[in-house]
């Protein structure tokens, strides 16, 4: 691939490297709704919502802005119910992260009166906010200096230091946080961090990045950046069957509430065993991912059966104020839309 020579060490003259990444932020940063606000909680909301889910996603779909209009402060969702907030995320997956924004909420409502805190450590103390949603918070809220190291940002900084290490490994990101640090902008930490994690969606992208319209490519050590990061290997993706049935009586369909795991609290299909379902007819079959599940959801309709434990009749015209995962709201629909 066509890639531009190194002309400068980043770290010999960082002053350039930054100067050369905001001049193109300000000119092709992209226009996100929380790049328009300072608004702390905002700003915690959005980096919540982004951990392990796009931003078109987000955006595309309204997430963020209608998670605002139902939460606009901690007080609003600190008081709010179990089935308030997973309907409210539902969609979005990872239903923990929104448990944790609550307690969140929760901390800055009865440890902080209300008030959002105003030091790194007090943010980082936060219950789910780690290190870099801290540093997030603090540079994009706040405008103070704190070096984040996300996904976007570790692809960056591997490419442009020429790190072949496995950038999952603790040491390598040890060294990633360094590099970040000694790279950071200390008086412009807001536009600095944003631009670097710009140039990580847009231009040095996964796979093959576009380095002739890079910024930076000039201070970029890498002679094959197309060939990094390196990764040491995750568990294998396992491919699992789950079994549920569908049982109606007149206007309302059974659905069973679960009572613990990542999904507790949601509504679904009922789970039965193969032996159970062996016999019964088959209406519907989809595949979804969860974590590093493969699972192939098969629906059957119920025949003789009894009622489990935390499994209750709804109406079929009020499931839209019901938390599901959108593989059984999916699947639901699609058996009723065929019925």
């Amino acid at each position: 691939m066509l890639k531009p020579r190194l002309e400068t060490d980043p770290l010999d003259h960082p002053g350039d490297f930054r100067r050369a990444l905001r001049e193109w932020f300000r000119r092709e940063g992209r226009d996100y709704p929380w790049r328009r606000t300072r608004e702390p909680w905002a700003i915690l909301v959005s980096e919540v919502m982004l951990q392990q889910t796009q931003v078109a996603t987000v955006l595309k779909r309204g997430f963020y802005r209608r998670f605002l209009e139902a939460f606009p402060s901690p007080a609003e969702l600190a008081c709010c119910d179990d089935d308030t907030l997973l309907k409210a995320w539902e969609g979005l997956g990872y239903y923990r992260r929104a448990r944790q924004l609550r307690e969140a909420a929760r901390v800055i409502e009865e440890d902080h009166g209300g008030r959002f805190p105003a030091t790194l450590e007090a943010i980082h103390a936060l219950p789910g906010v780690g290190r870099y949603t801290a540093g997030a918070v603090w540079s994009f809220a706040f405008d103070r200096p704190a070096p984040i190291v996300d996904g976007n940002i570790t692809r960056v900084l591997a490419r442009l230091m020429d790190f072949t290490g496995e950038v999952n490994r603790p040491a390598a990101q040890r060294q990633l946080w360094d590099w970040a640090g000694a790279l950071l902008d200390r008086r412009r930490p807001r536009l600095h961090n944003s631009a670097l994690m710009e140039l990580g969606q847009t231009r040095c992208r996964p796979g093959v990045p576009d380095c002739l319209a890079c910024p930076v490519a000039r201070f970029c050590r890498s002679g094959e950046p197309q060939s990094l990061p390196r990764k040491a290997a995750g568990p294998a993706t396992t491919a699992i069957d789950e079994h549920v049935v569908f049982a109606r009586r007149g206007g309302r369909v059974l659905l069973h509430k679960l009572p613990e795991g990542r999904r507790s609290g949601m509504w679904r299909l009922p789970v039965r065993q193969p032996a159970e379902v062996a016999a019964l007819e088959l209406l519907h079959r989809r595949k979804y991912g969860i974590t590093r599940y493969r699972v192939t959801l098969h629906v059957h309709r119920a025949g003789r059966f009894k009622a489990g434990a935390d499994e209750r009749w709804h109406p079929i015209d009020e499931l839209d104020k019901l938390a599901m995962p959108p593989a059984d709201r999916a699947a639901l629909m699609a058996v009723l839309g065929g019925e």
